[in-house]
């Protein structure tokens, strides 16, 4: 096995750093651009990881991939940004489920499959990073992981802390679902509630950390979050036979789960594995749509967010920049859909498909519907990513209920 090379590039400025250079300084983001950023604002200077992909790509072939089970993001060590090996213990109990693509029927589509991350150890696709952010906070010997969140990054976080033995710090905005913070507690977070929007709760657990030396987790601040969701194209892929679908559907809010959608079918076409990126959909909510307002207008206007899908709701999408990149290069476009959309589209999911999930997910849905509607192309091998259970938020399943099918 060849010796570990990865480094950290600048999204803004382009600046290349040494692995060495951010991780042993602390950095989060580039140190050139970092300066730049003001407070409830898109981030400026994100760090993305790159790797060897020249001389990975004559270890890491369609027959290595062919061999791996999904759910194991430790499986692929030269593509993660990782030093040492994390003790097998935590790789054990943080492993997601090996099957959770699934195809569905849909009017009169073929090949339709949803992405199933309810099933994952906190119920969320946050795992995903939350599970790359532990073992790098492992290997740098930190105690302490503080992150914001709207719940499902903290209850996502608390809990690998909880399994890590880990101190976790969460700063919550008080409109938190009731479900998703009584889970944030189990796992023994210490949890502060801020009056004010989850861009507050941002901004202050940044602060914190800073002044505690706390490692921080805060979605696209912390460039191993990107990497880490990564993971689930790379899963996407084993389980379509190492091939890779169309378009993919994603629910999105602070825009890092479809960046790092784009990044993990990015590092397959650098190892010649994929032709081609699939073409990548930001569905967002009415009430909170900067990232496709930006993507239309080129132009970023802060304004509060208004949506029931709070795992969405977001005023100052913090990879903005990184999001839109991953639309324009993909030919990608975004769709918003409206809370009764939402409602509606949580609701068939459960009674025609057996998936109950929380509403950010069931927006990815009824992003598709409204997608199928004005598309004759039937014979696209479509993805839809269900990112969080619906167990999260009852008190909006219960206005579902309420909803007619749409």
């Amino acid at each position: 096995m060849p010796m570990k090379n990865y480094y950290y590039k600048c999204f803004s400025c382009g600046a290349r750093w040494s692995s060495d250079e951010i991780e042993e300084n602390d950095h989060y983001l580039c140190p050139n651009c970092a300066a730049k950023n003001e407070p409830h604002s898109p981030l400026i200077g994100c760090l993305q990881v790159f790797y060897d992909y020249k001389e990975i790509k004559s270890l890491y072939t369609h027959d290595f991939f062919a061999k791996m089970k999904p759910g194991n993001t430790f499986q692929y060590p030269l593509l993660l940004p990782l030093k040492n090996e994390i003790p097998k213990i935590i790789q054990d109990r943080m492993i997601l489920p090996v099957h959770n693509l699934y195809k569905i029927s849909f009017d009169s589509y073929h090949a339709l499959f949803v992405l199933d991350e309810t099933h994952n150890p906190t119920y969320s696709y946050k795992d995903r990073a939350s599970v790359l952010v532990i073992a790098k906070a492992l290997e740098l010997g930190r105690d302490t992981i503080c992150t914001a969140s709207t719940g499902n990054a903290a209850s996502s976080m608390s809990g690998m802390c909880a399994i890590a033995g880990i101190k976790s710090k969460i700063i919550v905005p008080n409109s938190i679902p009731q479900e998703k913070l009584v889970q944030i507690q189990m796992y023994g977070a210490e949890v502060e509630k801020v009056d004010g929007s989850y861009d507050d709760a941002y901004d202050i657990s940044m602060k914190k950390s800073q002044m505690h030396g706390w490692y921080n987790r805060n979605t696209a601040y912390n460039p191993l979050t990107t990497e880490g969701k990564k993971s689930g194209a790379f899963d996407i892929f084993l389980q379509l036979n190492c091939k890779a679908p169309d378009k993919v559907f994603v629910p999105t809010g602070d825009g890092s789960i479809i960046s790092g959608i784009y990044k993990g079918f990015y590092d397959l076409k650098q190892l010649d594995l994929i032709k081609k990126i699939p073409t990548l959909i930001a569905v967002q909510a009415e009430g909170s749509s900067s990232i496709i307002d930006y993507f239309e207008s080129n132009e970023f206007l802060y304004k509060e967010s208004s949506t029931l899908a709070d795992s969405i709701s977001v005023n100052a999408p913090r990879n903005l920049y990184m999001a839109v990149d991953a639309l324009k290069k993909t030919d990608g476009f975004g769709i918003k859909v409206s809370d009764d959309e939402i409602l509606r589209a949580e609701k068939l999911l459960s009674q025609k498909n057996g998936y109950f999930v929380e509403p950010s997910a069931a927006a990815a849905w009824a992003g598709f519907i409204k997608y199928s509607k004005q598309s004759e192309a039937k014979g696209e091998k479509i993805v839809v990513l269900l990112t969080g259970s619906g167990l999260k938020d009852i008190k909006n399943a219960k206005r579902a209920l309420t909803m007619k099918a749409i």
